[in-house]
């Protein structure tokens, strides 16, 4: 039996590990880990696509007429003068004209109806003069039209055969449009990936609790559970674990045998209160830990037996970030989906700010425009980890490599808007 994980897929030789090189194992290492099922067009949207959708049919199966109007043949046609033919039928979208039209001839047409064979071009209705003549109707076709204007032709969207939507899609309605066009009733899907979240330490307090002096209310639950709902993974979580050993041991360990994932914050660290770690350690394999990066660094990945461990930080920032870089791609390759990439926009800092070189930081930023009305990010002015205003302020993350060890007003920086994340 293949095993759902490769063993070895997080392997770590260096004590911080460079935020391209942990994607970059994270990419080639992780793959999908559940089942698939036939799902009907009304409940696929939001679902990871798991066989290709391929054509069995041309798009559009036949030429049909863009506009309301009169098709006639282009040979009848004289595009200097126009012409005068006899109207001799007409078409209606399902409702195709019945046998060839005769020389000289015209069809009444409208938008959608097959295009008879023999005719290639359509006059738009309002451009055509009616005349009835000995108890017949003629249209009068002005002069200046193209042979084939304002006809669709067969396959010009989609040819027989080809690939309509890749495996590994996120379905969009968009991607449910072309199943629907191609005949589809249901598609494979993958069904949604389990994901287990557990928030950790003594001080936490679960939202609608009484405050008490000293104790702090879990934000980083509830963020979690929208942000994995997100991607389509159902997300359940399992409440908040003390900081004692035994319980963070026993609850890693009951959560990895009924889910296929699991994320949990806080802990992260080696510090004596830290049990996220040691726990990972005594029943599984770390794989990664400590990323060179700002927020999130102590940040871990490993296994559980089939289950994939992600220890995120405690600080909600930190966990913001994390997630959108490292704990969203997992999953979703976990759950079937293409490595999501976000892009990058190149858009001019408003700010000055001076960066620590070796690690690669996000930073929180805000869209703006000058006096001119150009683009601008505005760096959010402080760097706190715990600071939720941030998250909510902001438009999006400013990426700074490495190697920067300042910024300038007027440069050009790495901007991923929070629409990159579907948020």
């Amino acid at each position: 039996m293949t095993p759902k994980l490769i063993d070895d897929c997080f392997v770590l030789d260096k004590d911080r590990l460079p935020h391209h090189e942990a994607l970059s194992i994270l990419r080639s290492r992780v793959r999908s880990m559940v089942g698939t099922r036939p799902v009907s067009l009304a409940e696929a949207a939001g679902r990871f696509l798991a066989e290709p959708i391929i054509s069995p049919r041309p798009l559009p199966a036949h030429d049909n007429a863009a506009v309301d109007g009169y098709v006639f043949a282009a040979s009848a046609y004289d595009p200097e003068q126009g012409a005068r033919l006899r109207i001799v039928g007409e078409a209606a979208a399902g409702h195709p004209f019945e046998g060839p039209a005769p020389p000289e001839s015209t069809i009444r047409i409208f938008t959608g109806a097959v295009v008879p064979p023999g005719l290639d071009t359509v006059a738009m209705q309002e451009d055509v003069r009616i005349e009835e003549r000995d108890g017949e109707r003629w249209a009068l076709i002005p002069p200046g039209l193209k042979p084939g204007a304002n006809r669709r032709l067969a396959g010009e969207d989609t040819r027989t055969g080809e690939i309509l939507v890749e495996a590994g899609t996120r379905l969009r309605p968009q991607e449910v449009a072309s199943a629907a066009a191609a005949g589809l009733g249901a598609i494979s899907c993958f069904t949604p990936l389990k994901v287990a979240i557990l928030s950790t330490g003594d001080e936490i307090l679960r939202p609608g609790d009484a405050f008490a002096a000293g104790k702090v209310y879990d934000a980083n639950a509830p963020m979690l559970h929208g942000l994995i709902s997100a991607i389509g993974a159902e997300a359940i979580d399992l409440g908040i674990l003390p900081d004692t050993p035994e319980r963070v041991v026993s609850a890693l360990s009951d959560a990895s045998r009924d889910f296929d994932a699991i994320v949990i914050s806080g802990g992260a660290s080696q510090g004596q209160e830290d049990h996220v770690v040691r726990s990972i350690d005594a029943l599984g394999k770390r794989h990664l830990w400590q990323i060179a990066i700002k927020p999130g660094r102590p940040m871990s990945f490993g296994q559980i037996g089939d289950s994939v461990v992600l220890g995120l930080p405690g600080n909600p920032v930190a966990v913001f970030v994390c997630f959108l870089m490292y704990v969203r791609p997992v999953l979703t390759r976990l759950a079937g989906g293409t490595w999501p990439e976000p892009v990058r926009f190149p858009v001019p800092a408003s700010f000055n700010q001076k960066k620590k070189v070796g690690r690669r930081e996000f930073w929180r930023a805000k869209l703006t425009r000058d006096g001119d009305g150009r683009l601008l990010l505005a760096k959010f002015p402080r760097d706190g980890s715990g600071l939720i205003s941030s998250l909510r302020e902001a438009d999006g993350l400013i990426e700074v490599a490495e190697n920067v060890d300042e910024v300038r007003a007027g440069e050009l920086v790495d901007f991923i808007p929070f629409s990159e994340f579907g948020l």
